[in-house]
């Protein structure tokens, strides 16, 4: 190691840098010195004889060497990161972390539930659950940040082969109207009265928006001819606004579960019409899997899959999971099998 030209702190004040945009920042978030970050990267050009950041302007911006080891430096934090994991998960489920991914209606309405589940059984270890774009979940499972993730949308085609990616549950999409309109007196409403009315919607350029048009598309709902009175930011936005009678909007039924039990909100049934789309469970076979990720697998998955599913399906990722962390932790010997 003493022959390496840079060291891991050198490797995350990179990092910092980075992402911050600035010296000063990335000092601030390492609780550091700005002069100690300065003389670092010093140091750290000075051994690698190539300047890593160009300094002509206000913002700290990298060079094409200083990209390149950065992209490379990521990785190995990374590792980093596993192994200490690993080393955490001899203790047995008595500590350690693990780290769930999610879109952003299975990280809202979903993901809390099964997490509650599983720290009542396992109350010393640590969860984390990160909220983000189905793109950017898929992504963060892939390079070993996120242990697994529970996701509704299309996942990028580049990580198709890197990825595990199994059908996990269907979530019903469901037509959800003001509790006074007229047409809450119908037992079920036409897919021709979809056109009659005002909805509210989220921002066209969403991810969730984009599946929504694309599922309702598959059952013969052209939404082009919605008339979109609103467009909001949130699930949470477009219900109030639903309920103090300002339109209609198609959401998960996952999303108005506390609504209907309240009769706040009235779900219409459309004749002949049921809006489904499949949420996927994605995990890296490539990477080690903890014991918290293992027993989350087998242990609260399950409770939420759709009948059927969690015998197939949930078997083949939970052996997968336990093939996979033990040729993590005992590596192949040899190449002869």
């Amino acid at each position: 190691m003493s022959d390496l030209p840079f060291t891991l702190d050198q490797l995350r004040i990179l990092k910092a840098i980075a992402l911050e945009g600035s010296f000063k920042r990335a000092a601030d978030s390492l609780y550091v010195s700005q002069p100690a970050v300065s003389l670092q990267v010093q140091n750290l050009e000075r051994q690698l004889d190539v300047p890593l950041f160009d300094r002509g302007g206000r913002r700290a911006q990298l060079t094409e060497a200083g990209h390149l080891l950065l992209s490379y430096g990521e990785k190995i934090l990374s590792l980093c990161q596993e192994t200490c994991r690993a080393i955490e998960d001899l203790q047995n489920l008595q500590g350690g972390t693990l780290i769930v991914g999610a879109s952003q209606t299975t990280g809202t309405y979903l993901l809390p539930k099964m997490i509650g589940m599983f720290r009542q059984k396992y109350p010393d270890v640590a969860v984390q659950l990160h909220v983000h774009s189905t793109r950017r979940t898929a992504w963060s499972v892939a390079n070993g940040q996120v242990d697994l993730a529970i996701i509704g949308g299309e996942i990028p085609g580049e990580l198709a082969e890197s990825l595990e990616i199994l059908p996990y549950a269907e979530d019903e999409l469901v037509l959800i109207l003001p509790v006074f309109h007229p047409l809450t007196k119908l037992e079920t409403i036409q897919k021709d009265d979809l056109y009659k009315l005002q909805f509210i919607a989220l921002d066209s350029q969403s991810t969730i928006r984009k599946v929504i048009d694309q599922v309702l598309a598959r059952c013969e709902i052209d939404t082009r001819r919605f008339k979109i009175e609103m467009e909001l930011n949130s699930i949470e936005a477009i219900k109030n606004a639903v309920q103090s009678g300002l339109g209609a909007a198609f959401v998960s039924t996952s999303a108005i579960a506390k609504e209907l039990q309240m009769g706040v909100l009235h779900c219409a049934p459309i004749e002949g019409v049921v809006v489904k789309r499949t949420l996927w469970l994605i995990f890296n076979p490539n990477r080690y899997r903890s014991k918290a990720a293992e027993a989350f697998s087998q242990e609260i998955l399950p409770q939420f899959a759709t009948p059927g599913w969690n015998h197939n399906v949930l078997k083949l990722a939970q052996k997968n999971l336990m093939v996979n962390t033990l040729d993590a932790v005992i590596p192949n010997s040899s190449d002869e099998d």
